[in-house]
């Protein structure tokens, strides 16, 4: 392992995919022809000033590799902020990259789903929001869904909670699966919120589990289909910090359940 967090290594060894670079998209690549669905992997923000760009971080190419390897098409776009004015900025980047991957001819346009990490969690809102039709499912591994208590005030589209109790959320009374057993829901449910596996951690800073646990009750009340990963002994960055057959099935379980709303008909 490395001395950095962005040096140590991801908690799983799948094989390299073929990587191509996209100005500021990197693209992993599956083998086999035809099209594939995507994924658009939304690395943590904001990162640290002294780090190197977040798609070269082991974490990051694990992923990528990690999809690819089941079969995906996985964008990774290169992210700056530096506070939260920069949000709409990266917002637009993550929307840019998703055209990106829908636009490539080895990608199945009606098959997306959307991964955010860390902080990037609170760009959440606007795909809870107002869902495109291609969106099959979000993930999220332990997401910042509210902006920390020492920030200054931020635009409420970047406040995940608030997106879910707006005009286009689903019906109240629609209950959500919270558990990781079974099949995959559906990709949406009345209303056309996209099904979102939630990672959370057991040993996650207070105030991020605090907003985490508010957001799942609210999900719960107004019906939105949430599929929650459980890392009880896990920290915040477990599936770099923490290599424990806990965190290698935890990251198993997440991919497999969003592999399931990508290719569910």
């Amino acid at each position: 392992m490395g001395n950095s967090f962005w040096e140590t290594q991801f908690v799983l060894d799948p094989p390299t995919a073929p990587i191509e670079r996209h100005g500021d998209v990197d693209l992993h690549l599956p083998a086999g022809d035809g099209r594939h669905p995507g994924v658009v992997v939304v690395h943590g923000v904001p990162g640290p000033p002294q780090a190197p760009d977040a798609r070269d971080w082991p974490l990051y190419r694990g992923y990528g590799a990690l999809l690819a390897e089941r079969g995906v098409v996985v964008a990774i776009p290169r992210l700056s902020v530096a506070g939260p004015d920069d949000l709409p900025t990266v917002a637009t980047r993550v929307a840019d990259a998703a055209d990106l991957l829908r636009a490539n001819p080895r990608v199945d346009p009606d098959r997306l789903a959307l991964w955010f990490f860390s902080g990037a969690g609170l760009l959440l809102g606007d795909w809870l929001r107002d869902p495109p039709r291609w969106l099959r499912g979000l993930a999220a591994t332990y997401p910042l869904l509210a902006p920390l208590p020492d920030w200054p005030p931020i635009d409420s589209r970047f406040h995940p909670l608030d997106a879910l109790t707006s005009s286009t959320s689903p019906n109240p009374g629609t209950a959500p699966s919270t558990d990781t057993t079974g099949p995959a829901d559906a990709a949406r449910v009345v209303g056309g919120a996209p099904t979102l596996v939630l990672t959370r951690v057991g040993r996650d800073r207070p105030e991020v589990a605090s907003a985490i646990g508010a957001f799942t009750a609210v999900a719960e009340r107004q019906g939105m289909p949430v599929r929650v990963v459980d890392v009880p002994n896990g920290r915040h960055g477990f599936d770099a910090l923490d290599h424990t057959d806990e965190s290698r099935a935890a990251v198993r379980t997440a991919r497999d359940t969003l592999l399931g709303l990508l290719t569910a008909p």
